[in-house]
């Protein structure tokens, strides 16, 4: 039993390490398979993420303003991402924008540089998080929103990985552990993880997230395969962004705000 336990912790640091620029035990074991498996933990290290951007917001708002406190949040989430997911926006916003076949945008999409549809779809999901943030603070308890947002988003992107192809060239890809499927078990571990603290809502405003997400999901999906013929990691970064938007705005309807 330890030992199953102990290996259910270094899928853990894996997932950890691959999505965060947080230290984990230098002696973790890596594979190809393990990180294909870590997946499961992805909403999980978003939900210890959220807890730390949570903390950070806390502490600021004690002593600054809501929107200051949000700024501040936000840079500390970027930071401890490296702007992963927002790279990952950035990237796909260029390539299937300027792109006009599949290859092509597979080509820009790999490209380091930032074009005009990167600079503006990462521009307006900044801005739009700091708005909705600061539009939240006025009534709704933000450290929960923050938690649990960053804990499903993660769960909605990587669930993609379950029933898509990988479309970019696995060789070369950073991405490359992700290119394989999601088990049953995998899948059912990363949706619970990602519900769980959605449980700290109301009902019914718990209920229409996972309606928004699943619906947004529906999309995206049809979407990635009509324009790509699957997903690249890229695609999955910008997956978790837009549905972070997406719950923040379901979120403020809900309210009313």
């Amino acid at each position: 039993m330890l030992t199953g336990l102990k290996y259910q912790l270094e899928l853990f640091w894996l997932s950890l390490g691959f999505f965060s620029r947080l230290p984990i035990p230098s002696d973790t074991p890596y594979s190809e398979q393990r990180m294909n498996q870590a997946g499961r933990y992805f909403a999980l290290v978003g939900l210890l993420l959220g807890c730390l951007c949570a903390l950070v917001y806390w502490v600021a708002s004690t002593l600054f303003s809501t929107e200051v406190a949000v700024f501040l949040m936000m840079c500390f989430s970027l930071m401890l991402t490296g702007a992963f997911h927002e790279d990952g926006l950035t990237d796909m916003a260029d390539g299937i924008g300027g792109g006009m076949t599949v290859e092509r945008r597979l080509t820009i999409m790999k490209d380091s540089r930032i074009g005009t549809y990167g600079a503006s779809a990462l521009v307006m999901a900044l801005l739009g998080k700091f708005v909705f943030l600061s539009q939240l603070a006025q009534s709704a308890d933000l450290v929960v929103v923050i938690i649990a947002v960053y804990a499903f988003s993660r769960g909605v992107a990587a669930s993609l990985i379950y029933d898509m192809p990988y479309v970019s060239d696995i060789d070369t890809s950073k991405s490359k552990p992700l290119a394989n499927k999601q088990s049953q078990l995998e899948l059912t571990i990363l949706i619970v993880t990602s519900l769980l603290p959605l449980i700290c809502f109301d009902t019914g405003l718990m209920v229409a997230l996972v309606a928004a997400g699943l619906i947004f999901r529906f999309a995206l999906k049809r979407w990635l395969l009509k324009r790509l013929g699957g997903f690249t990691g890229d695609c999955l970064g910008a997956a978790q962004q837009l549905t972070e938007l997406l719950s923040y705005l379901v979120i403020l309807a809900w309210f009313g705000v």
